[in-house]
């Protein structure tokens, strides 16, 4: 497998920064869950189009029919992804949606090794503990027993599921299609499958005020442009425990961005558990050695 262009720490980065401004768009718009993520969906591939046709419909052909099973089911596990995580932020604050959202390692561990047999180290096992125990921290003061905050937060733990699921068929497919191929027809699956559901629901498809579209374009451009997108192409590098255990960082910039912007207030174990979240990022790539081993795998 040749070595990419550019390190994939750099791209996974960017993309984290990216994906912890969704919250705070969704939080800004009005309309139904599904519909605010249909027309994320809608507008990202609108975007892509214009290359894909003018540079990869010949790939579509290559796609063989485990690609493509491979492929819509993450898709589907996408869109269902955005409807509850969406969903759970009308019932609980950013920051324990968030929290919950990004605890992929307890579901990325799991599903690497079942699938893919990849070898889990001790190390590797410690610093994702160490990091979702901070993100755990990070939502503490927010999270209830019972009535809606709890619902929200049931939400946002199957949304978790569905993401680390959609990463793990991915990881598959990846390695054989290139970076927009595979992305726009994963975008153009979940778009299919936000459309019936939208239909199936009764939700509304519009009109709605400029602003409205204002957000659901921010959507399409940041935190899947620059975030999903950026995941996908490091994905040919790189395991699905890597950006599971970067995505950890995510609670930690929408919690700071909700408190400028929102007026979430952040208590003081949201504050430890930023820092031990970081802890356990930095504990997971401090041996070069592994990290090498992981992203840049040998060839033949």
């Amino acid at each position: 497998m040749e070595k990419p262009r550019v390190h994939p720490f750099i791209p996974i980065i960017v993309g984290v920064f990216s994906v912890a401004l969704s919250a705070i768009f969704v939080k800004m718009t009005t309309a139904d869950s599904g519909v605010t993520a249909f027309y994320r969906m809608l507008f990202s591939i609108l975007i892509m189009s214009p290359i894909f046709f003018m540079k990869y419909t010949h790939e579509i052909k290559k796609l063989s029919k485990r690609d493509w099973i491979f492929t819509s089911v993450a898709g589907i596990f996408l869109a269902f992804h955005f409807i509850l995580w969406f969903e759970s932020l009308n019932y609980t604050s950013v920051a324990s949606s968030t929290v919950l959202v990004t605890l992929q390692p307890l579901f990325a561990f799991v599903g690497t090794y079942l699938f893919f047999k990849e070898h889990i180290s001790l190390k590797t096992l410690i610093s994702g503990m160490i990091a979702v125990l901070g993100s755990v921290l990070i939502g503490y003061g927010d999270f209830r027993i019972s009535g809606t905050a709890l619902y929200g937060d049931v939400l946002a733990l199957i949304a978790c599921a569905l993401i680390t699921g959609y990463l793990l068929f991915g990881q598959d497919v990846r390695k054989r299609l290139s970076l927009i191929t595979y992305t726009f027809v994963v975008y153009g699956v979940s778009t299919i499958t936000l459309f019936f559901y939208i239909i199936f629901k009764g939700e509304s498809f519009g009109p709605y005020p400029a602003s409205e579209w204002m957000w659901f374009l921010l959507l399409a451009i940041i935190p899947n442009l620059l975030g999903h997108t950026l995941f996908n192409w490091s994905l040919k590098w790189v395991s699905t425990n890597v950006i599971s255990i970067a995505i950890l960082f995510e609670p930690v910039g929408a919690a700071i961005l909700a408190y400028y912007i929102l007026g979430e207030t952040l208590s003081a174990s949201q504050i430890i558990g930023g820092s031990v979240v970081l802890a356990g990022i930095i504990l997971f790539v401090a041996d070069y050695q592994k990290i090498k081993s992981i992203f840049f795998k040998k060839k033949g």
